[in-house]
């Protein structure tokens, strides 16, 4: 009897047990405020306070920007706020051909996946984590309830958005050569151009995630400075009630980021040139 009585004890203890809610994944959320600072170059020699306040209004929506992370201990997703264009009153159509797409990252793995569309077509790129050297400082700062260290280092500038474009990427050095010649363009080495990275950490939140390509620390990344943009997170909830998926983008034609780049440089060499073509024709 006493044998049967231990049984059922003992069958009642391991309903207990498991009937016990599992215990919540370590979840989080990040809004960030990203702003960017626009240099006219030789241009602002030629325009008056009102043509430059003019051009900074009109390019406001592609120089402020809000961004969410989500994350868990070993993956993230990071995407762009949508959000209309306050001077056109339409979204920005030929800067999203530029603009960094849906991210996916998962620091145990070592894995990027991200979601691009260029003029009309869909990409998946995937491809390996930027490879970040951080140099770890003393310095703290307080950034909203946590405290944050920083960190720096040097990233190749094409790295950090090699997903965006500028016509000066076409350029190419050209071989001199006696005038009995035609000068031709010739491949030389690409000078490597580097962008200086500063950003804060906080260990409160023991992750290795961050904005944008940034990660490898050991806490979340509230703060991000790179050349002329500051990334600053507003807002962070940890453990939100509703559960957070976080899945990897799956649409698109699988491409590398070089593969993508290339991509991306030979159609606006290729509209370059009809645009060229088009005006030796008149």
């Amino acid at each position: 009897m006493k044998s049967i009585l231990f049984k059922l004890g003992l069958f009642s203890f391991v309903l207990l047990l498991s009937s016990k809610p599992p215990q919540q994944e370590f979840q989080g959320r990040a809004v960030y405020f990203s702003k960017s600072t626009l240099d006219l170059g030789n241009w602002a020699a030629r325009m008056s306070e009102a043509q430059k306040k003019q051009m900074k209004e009109r390019l406001k929506g592609r120089l402020e920007k809000t961004y969410t992370l989500v994350f868990n201990k070993e993956e993230s997703l990071f995407k762009e706020e949508d959000k209309l264009d306050a001077w056109a009153g339409a979204t920005d159509t030929w800067g999203k051909n530029f603009a960094r797409g849906e991210q996916y990252k998962n620091v145990k793995a070592n894995e990027l996946a991200q979601s691009q569309e260029f003029y009309g077509k869909r990409f998946l790129v995937k491809d390996k984590l930027q490879d970040i050297e951080w140099k770890m400082g003393k310095e703290s700062k307080q950034i909203g309830q946590y405290l944050c260290f920083k960190a720096t280092a040097s990233v190749p500038s094409t790295e950090l958005a090699w997903y965006d474009f500028s016509w000066g990427d076409l350029r190419r050095p050209v071989a001199k050569t006696d005038s009995t010649k035609v000068e031709t363009e010739t491949p030389a080495e690409p000078e490597i151009r580097m962008t200086e990275v500063e950003a804060w950490y906080t260990p409160q939140i023991p992750v290795s995630h961050g904005p944008a390509e940034y990660w490898g620390l050991p806490g979340l990344i509230l703060e991000v400075s790179a050349g002329a943009t500051t990334m600053l997170c507003s807002e962070v909830v940890i453990n939100p009630k509703e559960t957070i998926k976080i899945e990897a983008p799956e649409k698109g034609k699988l491409i590398t980021k070089a593969e993508y780049r290339s991509t991306i440089e030979g159609k606006m060499k290729e509209m370059r040139d009809n645009r060229g073509r088009r005006r030796g024709s008149r």
